[in-house]
């Protein structure tokens, strides 16, 4: 008789705990609080928990709350193939969240063969063509349109119109280009091959790259080598703390080029760190920064103080906002799925591809990002690059350039650099 009721128990359990993991949602997430990107990689984690708890706060998707499993990886490649093992085998997920270039692009085969979507804050161009990478998504511009519109907009909007360069143009020079980032680095070497085709198509000359570590408290060689080169224009490809380091010795060394930025290098803390030596510096951006008056940033902010309050607001950055961004594109593809009642890699899949003109939680220009369009045949969800600069200590909108539009017959051999 007990052991009968003993097996009654255990049924309605098991019953009652597979009823219970139906109505969950689960999302794995690789993040970098620990490594060498942690600098920008702490924020972007509390983004993505304050984002699901808010999609969870307000019912969830389809009614289902999210379950996230959110790990360290340290930026060790190893590392994220191990948790990325445990999430499909173990905690059986249906949606990864990725960090890093090197762990994304490392990953990228299995997750193809096990059709499993994933969204990485890796913009890498290279993740985007789906004939070679089915199931890898971004969320923004890839690196290597934020580097060519980088490029662009300084050649047309500094080098052809300010006084700065007037006597090198009527000397009929070309501008040079100097590459600062750290070559053994997966993301920060990412778009050097496109900056440098965008180079010759403007008609740059390109000087030697300087090999920058992620982790650089000092890039004196390197600002001496550019110096030496005659450099109008420095790239820099890595995160805020080694971009801040290099612009600082850049200018207590007199270097005069200018600073353009890749997305992962430009942000509050830059402008903090730099101060003087970062006016006029010009970088990419994915959405909107922290505090701008944008629809939704009322609910980023609002989070920030109700999931982590012990983190000031003034300690957060634009990180915060390419979590929320992150999550919703992620929320969308799973909604869609699921309202087909099939949520599984090839549904999430097909419903990331059908969006069009999309927007995060469906409002216009919220968090400052959209429309964006993704396809079958390309997951680069938007052309148009979001540049800001710093102006008399404060960073404000430069130019958004839509390289489509500008370089329409070059726009679809670029996929997938």
């Amino acid at each position: 008789m007990i052991k009968r009721l003993l097996l009654m128990v255990f049924a309605f359990m098991l019953v009652f705990s597979t009823a219970f993991a139906d109505e969950e949602i689960k999302i794995g997430s690789i993040n970098d609080l620990t490594g060498g990107t942690s600098d920008v990689g702490k924020d972007a984690a509390l983004g993505i928990r304050e984002c699901v708890t808010y999609i969870n706060d307000s019912g969830g998707i389809n009614g289902k709350k999210i379950k996230l499993l959110l790990y360290d990886y340290g930026y060790r490649v190893p590392e994220a193939i191990t948790i990325y093992k445990r999430f499909r085998d173990l905690d059986k997920i249906q949606l990864l969240l990725q960090w890093g270039t090197g762990d994304t692009e490392a990953l990228s085969p299995t997750v193809n063969k096990d059709k499993m979507v994933t969204i990485s804050d890796s913009l890498s161009g290279h993740l985007c063509d789906p004939k070679k990478t089915p199931y890898n998504f971004i969320y923004s511009t890839d690196y290597s349109t934020n580097a060519r519109a980088a490029l662009t907009s300084w050649f047309e909007k500094v080098w052809q119109k300010s006084d700065k360069w007037k006597k090198d143009r009527e000397a009929g020079k070309k501008p040079k280009l100097v590459c600062f980032y750290m070559f053994a680095s997966p993301y920060s070497s990412a778009p050097i091959k496109a900056i440098k085709d965008q180079a010759a198509l403007l008609g740059i000359e390109v000087a030697k790259d300087q090999d920058v570590p992620l982790t650089a408290l000092d890039a004196k060689s390197q600002v001496l080598a550019a110096k030496g080169e005659g450099a109008n224009v420095i790239w820099h490809g890595n995160t805020t703390m080694s971009v801040a380091t290099a612009i600082k010795d850049a200018y207590a060394l007199k270097l005069e080029a200018d600073n353009i930025i890749n997305n992962w290098g430009f942000d509050n803390n830059l402008l903090k760190m730099t101060q003087k030596a970062g006016e006029g510096a010009i970088g990419a951006a994915s959405c909107a920064f922290i505090g701008m008056d944008v629809p939704y940033m009322d609910k980023v902010v609002e989070y920030t103080k109700k999931v982590n309050p012990g983190v000031p607001l003034d300690k957060r950055d634009i990180r915060t906002v390419q979590g929320w961004v992150k999550v919703s594109l992620a929320s969308a593809g799973l909604g869609m799925a699921d309202k087909k009642g099939k949520l599984d890699g090839p549904a999430i899949k097909a419903a990331l591809e059908s969006l069009k003109d999309w927007y995060p939680f469906d409002t216009t220009n919220a968090l400052g990002v959209g429309p964006y369009t993704i396809t079958d045949t390309d997951h680069r969800p938007t052309p148009v690059a979001s540049l800001y600069t710093i102006k008399d200590g404060k960073i404000e909108l430069f130019e958004k350039i839509n390289m489509k539009e500008k370089f329409p017959d070059k726009w679809q051999s670029w996929l997938g650099w």
